[in-house]
């Protein structure tokens, strides 16, 4: 089973900071506290009760790796991948936001067996259907409702052209407004059946 993950991690190598500086608090007095867990607090604060300061004083260096939220373009370009591919993949790190959830609802009315981590709720394993996406359905037409994830919307109207079936793709309507003419077109140039149901374009 292969592992994705659709977040960046950021080495941080920062230069030294050579300067100090002063707070002091007015009216209210202030009683900050260094977590006791970290020695990079303990070593640039320090607190003068008696004269309500509190001075950040230099340090050397500041090194370390920041794993940031993931991506919503990586998160869902890393479903889509996952759900075309042979085999099982691990999607680690999926962004918590609507465009996610509405591509994990189109894969599973699609067929495409995604299993919930019950350990992390940033991490799927996508079962692929080892080449295009037909639909469950193909006697009638499957509606998918992306609201106005465009990261789902874009990728799915080309993936799902590759496979059979008819599927309709709607969203809100402020999805309805957002430009799609121009992938319509080209998916009609490479021979898909395809065409936009309103002329919002």
């Amino acid at each position: 089973m292969r592992t994705l993950s659709a977040a960046i991690a950021v080495v941080l190598a920062a230069p030294q900071i050579s300067s100090a500086f002063t707070a002091v608090s007015r009216p209210h007095k202030f009683h900050p506290q260094p977590h006791p867990a970290s020695a990079l607090l303990a070593k640039t604060f320090e607190i003068d009760e008696s004269q309500n300061q509190l001075t950040v004083t230099p340090i050397s260096t500041l090194s370390g790796t920041v794993t940031l939220p993931g991506s919503k373009s990586l998160s869902n370009r890393c479903l889509l991948l996952a759900a075309l591919s042979d085999g099982s993949t691990k999607v680690e790190n999926l962004l918590d936001s609507d465009d996610i959830r509405y591509m994990l609802q189109a894969l599973d009315a699609l067929g495409v067996p995604v299993e919930r981590d019950a350990d992390d709720a940033t991490a799927v394993t996508v079962a692929g259907q080892a080449g295009p996406i037909d639909s469950p359905t193909p006697d009638e037409t499957l509606e998918l409702f992306l609201g106005n994830a465009g990261t789902a919307m874009r990728p799915l109207a080309a993936a799902l052209c590759m496979g059979r079936g008819k599927f309709v793709l709607d969203g809100v309507p402020r999805m309805r407004e957002r430009p799609i003419a121009d992938l319509v077109d080209g998916l009609k140039q490479l021979g898909a059946t395809v065409e936009c149901v309103e002329s919002t374009g």
